[in-house]
Formats: structure tokens, sequence, C-alpha cells
């Protein structure tokens, strides 16, 4: 059983965000933060088995900048 699980996030180009769990096979999205971290946890608790829920789930925003000179 792992203790916690890292979700990577970022803005959809489409609008919303993504999210994926490095060295996992999850995916989800959600049009806003708040609903993300709902879907979050429904893929966690859907991709493993009660008794293999990791105990924590990061979530780390990435946000992309381009600045123009």
């Amino acid at each position: 059983m792992i203790s916690e699980i890292l979700f990577i996030v970022q803005e959809s180009p489409e609008g919303g965000y993504e999210a994926w769990a490095p060295g996992f096979s999850i995916y989800t999205e959600a049009d806003t933060d708040e609903e993300l971290r709902q879907m979050i946890l429904d893929a966690v608790r859907c991709h493993f088995d009660p008794g293999d829920l990791p105990h924590l789930v990061r979530v780390h925003f990435v946000r992309e900048e381009v600045l123009a000179l």
C-alpha cells in the first residue's frame, strides 16, 4: 500500500483543468478547481481497492506563463 499519491494539474487548452498521477494510470478533468478536487478523489477511489487507498492525495498546480520582451 502506498502512503500518498501525487496529482499534477494544468489548465486545459479548452478551459478547465486536467490532472494526472505520474506512475499510475489515473487521469481526470473538470471545469473548476473545486470540481477537480472531487474528481481526483473519485478517480483515486475507483483506481484502488478500498484496503489499498493512499492516506494522502497531493495536488500540485502547474501554471505556465509566457512573457513577451
